[in-house]
């Protein structure tokens, strides 16, 4: 088997399920459209008590994974099954996230996510923090939003832990979050995160799988606001 320094990158995206499962949609994208090679599978007792099973009837136990993209720079992905169940958790698998990142010489770190907002969004934004002035400006420049105010509580699991702890290392970082309403699997929000990162590392990529997944959820979406609309002429039909 090949050594992690055969697999040296300079940037970890992450995309770890979440909310409207925005980030693993881009990461998983990247993967299947630039072939990422896995080089790390991730167990760990900190993740739910539960088993998938296959097409085929096979269980299999959660897992996350590394793969590395070759492109100009390398990229390293980190996407998966799930989060940590626990606060404490969260704090070792990051620690083991990190330790990784460090071995195939990660400098730079993008993570990606979903920020809820509780109703459906037409034109998502893509909110954007950092560990760094220089690097939220980098990222407004290549189209997100910087909201003081959003998301109220800050960033939780991945996304925001493996910003600051990775900064305590010497790594940098972006955080990415596409607006969603938080109901459903969102690749329209997807698309947006795609968009920014794409213009801030310079990634060419076919985004057409993501856009046809995206219209077809157009097609939800709108029986799920003419529902919302319906409901809401009966609730004002009793006032009064």
């Amino acid at each position: 088997m090949e050594q992690p320094e055969d697999y040296t990158a300079p940037i970890l995206i992450e995309g770890l399920p979440g909310v409207g499962h925005v980030g693993k949609l881009v990461a998983d994208h990247i993967v299947d459209e630039l072939h990422g090679v896995l080089i790390t599978e991730i167990l760990s007792h900190h993740f739910p008590p539960q088993t998938s099973i296959d097409r085929d009837g096979i269980m299999h136990l959660p897992k996350n994974e590394f793969y590395w993209v070759d492109g100009d720079p390398p990229l390293l992905l980190l996407t998966g099954d799930c989060q940590s169940t626990s606060p404490e958790g969260h704090y070792i698998l990051t620690g083991h996230y990190l330790d990784l990142a460090a071995k195939y010489g990660v400098k730079r770190i993008y993570t990606l996510g979903g920020y809820g907002v509780g109703h459906l969004v037409d034109l998502p934004r893509v909110l954007c923090s950092a560990d760094r002035p220089l690097l939220l400006q980098e990222a407004i420049d290549a189209g997100a939003v910087f909201s003081p105010d959003e998301p109220p509580g800050g960033i939780i699991g991945a996304a925001g832990l493996l910003i600051c702890l990775g900064s305590l290392r010497g790594m940098e970082g972006i955080a990415l979050l596409g607006e969603t309403s938080g109901y459903l699997v969102d690749p329209i929000s997807a698309q947006a995160v795609l968009s920014v990162l794409s213009k801030l590392i310079g990634l060419d990529i076919d985004p057409t799988r993501l856009q046809e997944t995206a219209e077809e959820l157009e097609g939800a979406l709108e029986k799920l606001k003419e529902s919302e609309q319906d409901r809401e002429r009966e609730e004002l039909s009793y006032i009064g």
